[in-house]
């Protein structure tokens, strides 16, 4: 039997390049695999229209984003109503096929009358109004920490739309119990994000270097990199890389002072993947608790040791194979220790045992295949 599924992304999921649109390239690659015929919708936003993605798809289709000042004038959030087509309902009222919103943002037709018998799947991504509030709190710009503020409370009140999904997939266990909380009548589902990894590439032996990885324009990032450099890798004497997209200035200055701290921007995917495989100690914090947190299962899938604070692993199952360390003192204690201790093969295979089949993406896209067709 042929399965169809429309699936609605806020972005080009091409190149899958960070968080959100990586769990979204690489949930359709799966879903594919398993013979799924999709039907993509995606939202163009500083992205080009991409061939690679007629692999995995039977149709794509683009919308522009109606932004500016204007897309701002409404009680809606701006990230969804500034994603609102009239093309994208009509193709979506072309077939009668089950509907995957793949974050809040993409919502906007969840509650339409006409979509009213179809099968609709939200996949949560973030706890949007936790989500803006804590850019508003870590915003020093005034225009943009009112537009945070703003949009966390449009998102608080606008969430209520959810109650038309009759399934609602969690990206962690802690999301996952508040949304069964707001939404008791609606079955919700964990599973973590899909990600790059096919398998466990971690490499034995050591190196000399730190890394903390993520796209470094976005702001909770940006203030863990900040907070690396002065609370962390200026206390220590190895070698400390911050890498990741369009670094901002104050990143570059705050590391200038130290030489033992060097900040790559723009790195190329092989140039991340190779220091990712060869970094001795992955440091990741985050200061909020919701949400993906790819680089961590990127860390488990291919580097060396993962110390983290206790946010970055809530909600995530990962603990076992962490180094949790939740003050700055205790974090460079950790990464003193770590940096002259090998990777055992055996630590290998313990993440190995515990990270498959659940953390596999084949797993994960038979399971979800499960939910929207059989369950």
């Amino acid at each position: 039997m042929e399965r169809h599924l429309n699936i609605i992304a806020f972005n080009i999921p091409w190149p899958a390049n960070y968080g959100g649109i990586i769990d979204v390239y690489y949930k359709m690659k799966a879903l594919h695999q398993c013979g799924v015929k999709i039907i993509l919708h995606c939202f163009e936003y500083e992205r080009a229209h991409s061939p690679e993605l007629e692999a995995i798809c039977e149709k794509v289709f683009y919308y522009k984003r109606h932004t500016g000042l204007c897309a701002n004038m409404t009680l809606l959030p701006y990230n969804v109503y500034s994603r609102k087509h009239p093309e994208l309902i009509a193709n979506l009222l072309k077939n009668d096929y089950p509907i995957l919103f793949e974050g809040l943002h993409c919502c906007y037709y969840i509650n339409d009358p006409r979509l009213q018998n179809r099968k609709k799947i939200y996949r949560e991504a973030n706890i949007e109004h936790d989500y803006y509030y804590h850019l508003a709190q870590a915003e020093s710009h005034p225009i943009r920490k009112t537009f945070f503020r703003i949009e966390a409370w449009r998102f608080k009140h606008y969430q209520k739309i959810l109650k038309h999904a009759d399934l609602i997939i969690a990206v962690s266990t802690t999301d996952a119990d508040y949304l069964r909380c707001q939404f008791p009548d609606k079955p919700v589902e964990f599973m973590p994000c899909f990600h790059t990894n096919n398998q466990i590439a971690v490499k034995p032996g050591s190196s000399d270097f730190i890394l903390y990885h993520g796209k470094l324009s976005v702001i909770e990032n940006t203030q863990a990199a900040l907070f690396l450099i002065r609370n962390v890798f200026s206390k220590l004497d190895n070698r400390c890389i911050i890498a990741g997209m369009n670094p901002p200035a104050s990143l570059l200055k705050a590391a200038a002072p130290y030489p033992n701290i060097h900040i790559e921007a723009n790195p190329s995917e092989e140039r991340m993947n190779k220091l990712i495989h060869n970094a001795q100690i992955h440091a990741l914090i985050t200061f909020q608790a919701t949400g993906l947190k790819l680089k961590l299962l990127n860390s488990l899938f291919s580097g060396r040791h993962t110390v983290v604070n206790r946010l970055m692993i809530a909600g995530s199952g990962l603990e076992p194979l962490c180094h949790i360390a939740d003050s700055s003192d205790e974090m460079v204690r950790i990464c003193q220790e770590l940096i002259h201790t090998d990777m055992a093969p055996e630590l290998i295979e313990q993440r190995r045992d515990f990270l498959y089949p659940t953390y596999s993406n084949q797993y994960q896209g038979e399971h979800l295949l499960h939910l929207i067709y059989e369950a």
